[in-house]
């Protein structure tokens, strides 16, 4: 299932796309499924 505002990158071309719109389907690139990336860590302010 695709959940709305979160990124999916392909771990076979790099391909990144932002879901618009929630489905009951998985996003899929290079025939493979796509897996939800992760926030990047921000550096500390300290």
């Amino acid at each position: 299932m695709s959940q709305l505002g979160k990124r999916y990158e392909c771990k076979e071309c790099g391909t990144i796309v932002l879901c618009t719109k929630a489905s009951d389907c998985d996003p899929s690139c290079c025939d493979k499924g796509m897996e939800v990336q992760q926030p990047k860590k921000k550096p500390s302010s300290d």
